[in-house]
């Protein structure tokens, strides 16, 4: 399609756009109360971050770029009494209610030593002395991937200390080569941190858990320590794979460096999963891991021969905030509880909050060119109108491609084709 046929589509949808209602992402959700409201629960949970501190908005702590240091910090989360499992009801106002709402208790940034005392001091008191680490995916900000793992600690009642690894996610449209390219990034100090763990006298089990972009985080650094140590440490127990957004024929290599024992991968896949329908167009039409037949060779072949468990969510519904089948793995009832079931017993299971239109737009991951965003924006926008996150998004983004744009958008409403090539 020609670029001006694509940028006089986007801008007959923006106008749209424009007089329609936005409440965009939650912001600024990280303002500590420092009360417990009664009848509430609390996830505590220690952050390790490669993330740069955003020192501008205090109820942000870590932004979307990527910081020069390692960083720490203690958050804690209240829960609503009253609530459906595997949703996060995020605060609407300034001033959230703690009987309806998540609600950000305490947050601190610490040294590297003080994370470590705090961590010694819960992991001592804790039933297996487990640590559960999480990873986020693509298209997350920090305080998304802070409530997110609040939701999933306690939705799955695992008796766990809840370690945060997030990385440089810009959590925003267009942003999938960035956020790829922070995973990247990130792996090293992933490693580090598993090491630690691993390394830890007062740590007895370690599990991992991983959501589709961080699952490349997960295995390049698990692949690396494997490497590094001839093999994973006994510690880990568990690795769960949820959606991974990982090419599977990159997967068989970077699991062949590993040995991997049985029962120690679980992957939680889904063939209707479209947020990675969408990646594998971007990759080259490439199988993405998360979205295999585990029933279906070559996949039963790869499964067997490395000991690996799969999971077939297609035919489990999702929450209500997952019309992708993306995040399954946390917003379903029952697979929720099966994580927390799989943690409790050590026995093999049996069987962002990103805007949609945000996870559609990854179509157009790496383009550098003013086309590939334009047609991003074109592919997310329709999906704007009935999502709010998608609408706050888009409007940033727009601004960006004008900026790089060979041609310009006169006064917003008469478009001036670039000359011909």
């Amino acid at each position: 399609m020609h670029p001006y046929r694509v940028l006089r589509g986007v801008l007959a949808v923006l106008l749209v756009l424009n007089v329609a209602a936005c409440t965009g992402r939650p912001k600024n959700v990280l303002i500590a109360t420092h009360v417990t409201p009664p009848g509430t629960s609390v996830v505590d949970m220690l952050v390790a971050t490669t993330r740069a501190p955003d020192k501008t908005q205090p109820g942000e702590m870590f932004s979307g770029e990527r910081g020069t240091e390692y960083s720490f910090a203690d958050i804690a989360v209240s829960i609503p009494p009253q609530r459906t499992v595997g949703e996060v009801q995020w605060p609407q106002g300034d001033t959230p209610d703690p009987s309806r709402e998540f609600t950000t208790v305490e947050a601190q940034i610490l040294t590297k030593e003080a994370a470590i005392a705090a961590f010694d001091k819960r992991i001592a008191r804790t039933p297996k002395r487990q640590a559960l680490v999480f990873v986020h995916g693509y298209n997350t900000r920090f305080g998304e991937a802070v409530y997110r793992f609040a939701q999933i600690v306690h939705d799955s009642d695992a008796s766990v200390v809840p370690v945060l690894f997030t990385w440089p996610s810009r959590g925003s449209l267009l942003q999938y080569g960035y956020d790829h390219e922070s995973a990247n990034f990130s792996r090293d100090a992933l490693e580090r941190l598993l090491q630690y763990l691993a390394k830890d006298p007062n740590v007895g089990e370690i599990s991992i858990l991983a959501h589709s972009m961080g699952n490349w985080v997960t295995l390049e650094a698990l692949r690396q320590m494997a490497i590094r140590n001839h093999g994973l440490p006994k510690k880990i127990t568990n690795v769960m794979l949820a959606a991974p957004d990982v090419d599977f024929d990159v997967f068989q290599r970077q699991i062949q460096a590993m040995e991997v024992r049985p029962s120690l991968f679980t992957i939680f896949v889904s063939r209707d999963d479209e947020a990675l329908a969408v990646s594998r167009r971007v990759w080259g039409d490439k199988t993405r891991l998360g979205a295999i037949n585990p029933d279906a060779e070559p996949y039963i072949d790869v499964l067997d021969r490395n000991h690996l468990t799969a999971i077939d969510l297609t035919k489990i519904a999702s929450g209500g905030g997952d019309s992708l089948g993306h995040t399954k793995f946390a917003e379903a009832p029952q697979v929720v509880r099966a994580i927390g079931a799989r943690l409790a017993s050590g026995q093999p299971l049996n069987d962002g909050q990103a805007g949609v239109g945000e996870k559609l737009g990854l179509v157009t991951a790496g383009a550098a060119s003013t086309m590939g965003a334009a047609a991003g924006v074109a592919v997310a926008a329709p999906f704007a109108i009935v999502d709010p996150r998608t609408r706050e998004n888009l409007s940033e983004r727009f601004d960006a491609i004008g900026e790089h744009a060979g041609h310009t958008v006169d006064s917003g409403t008469r478009l001036v084709a670039p000359p011909a090539q």
